[in-house]
């Protein structure tokens, strides 16, 4: 039985109506290994099958209980298992045409992403993770609704640094042939360090091998809340800060166990994990950012950023952990610049580096994500940055991913729209000092002394 009564959910209705409170994502988790097949064909038509088979009543049952609760309910999608591991044989077309049947799945039943066009390569590539990656850019760029991911590291085997710079070229190849619409394909490709395998979060959406059957997965977000009870409080100090984020984030996330609970049952799955965290939109108000400006930052990226996203994130996992026994994903505040309209303000008045953001992603969820730099940057530059955000999450025992837009064509100062949630963002300036000799040496770094933990 789960405990929620009509008043917390009738003080969830100024939230929804004046500061943007909705659930960003119900993620219906399918596993695919019983649609494993040496035919890629007739694997890409199991798994076709099954989507639609698990998955048909999805956005039914979303649009049922936003209607009965008045609740938003964003996007509604489905992760898999990563298709690295379920498609048998080493040609990449075979991929390609996996990803078309995922495509049009998720076109029949009308979600709007799917996710796990996957691969796990953090100590080493098989065949088929090989082949995977290879089709990354075809994939991406031939379909609408695929988003893919590839975790190259973790804590306990170290960063594949082979996989990063092959991850930094298949980038530069999804920007050149999504170019046409601002290279918008590299918005669905995000590389993992420490990869959550039940997050619902797009691009970086997967189920993984520990995962039930069938699960759904809630992803809440409520940043224009925490923004108002922040600004609301102008004389706190930082103690009482924290405190009223973490109980606001308790009401946040018990509107998510509602909804998570309700819809597994709708939908006979199990139910997984609540993810609170605080993902921006391009809307006004709905902004990290102005979250830590209304905590006395003139603008996000001056001195104390990084402490006051230390402050915003904990407290968000506090309040969540105390509402929920189900927390899970990433769960805790994303800085991704395009889709924070505070947050792309200052990187283009230049109070906002792309170094500042680095030193923010060893407190944050996620890390360098949605960030745009120059189209003609050198695949080793952009390898570098990956491997840079991989060893913050090595080192930390965290989650840390990189999604890095080359905006094919721009220059800094540029600005790229990329439209609906995406948003839009200015080029940002990436430092000129090479890197190729620290790179050519290939093979891995070593995971780190805590991976030391039996």
């Amino acid at each position: 039985m789960v405990f929620i009564t009509e008043q917390e959910i009738l003080e969830t209705v100024g939230m929804i109506r004046s500061e943007n409170l909705d659930v960003r994502a119900v993620t219906m988790g399918i596993s695919l290994f019983d649609c494993s097949d040496r035919d890629p064909h007739r694997a890409a038509e199991r798994i076709h099958a099954k989507i639609v088979q698990r998955a048909g009543r999805l956005v039914k049952v979303a649009d049922e209980i936003e209607e009965k609760y008045g609740i938003p309910i964003v996007n509604k999608r489905v992760s898999l298992t990563p298709i690295a591991q379920v498609v048998g044989g080493d040609d990449p077309a075979a991929y390609v045409e996996v990803a078309h049947a995922l495509d049009a799945a998720a076109e029949e039943i009308g979600i709007d992403f799917v996710g796990g066009f996957s691969a796990m390569v953090q100590k080493g590539f098989t065949r088929g993770d090989a082949a995977l990656i290879e089709a990354i850019p075809e994939a991406i760029s031939s379909t609408q609704r695929v988003c893919s991911s590839v975790n190259v590291a973790s804590t306990r085997a170290g960063i594949n640094m082979d996989a990063v710079v092959r991850m930094a070229d298949v980038i530069k190849a999804l920007s050149r042939l999504t170019a046409a619409n601002d290279s918008i394909g590299c918005a669905k490709l995000v590389v993992f360090c420490n990869v959550p395998e039940d997050n619902p979060f797009m691009a970086g959406a997967l189920h993984g091998s520990g995962e039930p059957e069938v699960s759904v997965n809630v992803a809440i977000s409520g940043p224009g809340v925490v923004r108002n009870v922040v600004e609301h409080h102008p004389e706190a100090s930082l103690i009482e800060l924290a405190d009223l984020i973490k109980r606001t984030t308790f009401k946040i996330t018990r509107v998510g166990e509602l909804v998570a609970r309700e819809a597994s049952q709708m939908l006979h799955a199990q139910m997984g994990i609540i993810d609170l965290s605080l993902a921006p939109t391009p809307a006004v108000g709905d902004s990290i950012a102005e979250i830590l400006m209304s905590m006395g930052l003139e603008q996000v990226g001056a001195p104390g950023t990084t402490a006051a996203l230390a402050l915003l994130n904990d407290a968000v996992k506090k309040g969540g952990t105390m509402a929920t026994s189900s927390t899970g994903g990433l769960s805790g505040a994303f800085i991704p610049v395009s889709e924070d309209a505070a947050m792309a303000k200052a990187a283009a008045d230049g109070a906002l580096s792309i170094e500042k953001l680095e030193a923010m992603t060893a407190v944050c969820s996620l890390g360098l994500d949605m960030i745009v730099v120059p189209g003609d940057i050198p695949s080793n530059s952009l390898a570098g940055m990956i491997a840079d955000v991989m060893a913050i999450g090595m080192i930390n025992s965290k989650t840390t991913g990189a999604r890095l837009i080359p905006a094919y064509g721009k220059k800094v100062g540029e600005w790229v729209k990329l439209g609906g949630l995406f948003g839009e963002a200015p080029v940002m300036a990436v430092s000129q000092a090479g890197n190729d000799a620290f790179l050519r040496r290939g093979g891995r770094i070593p995971a780190p002394l805590q991976s030391l933990t039996n």
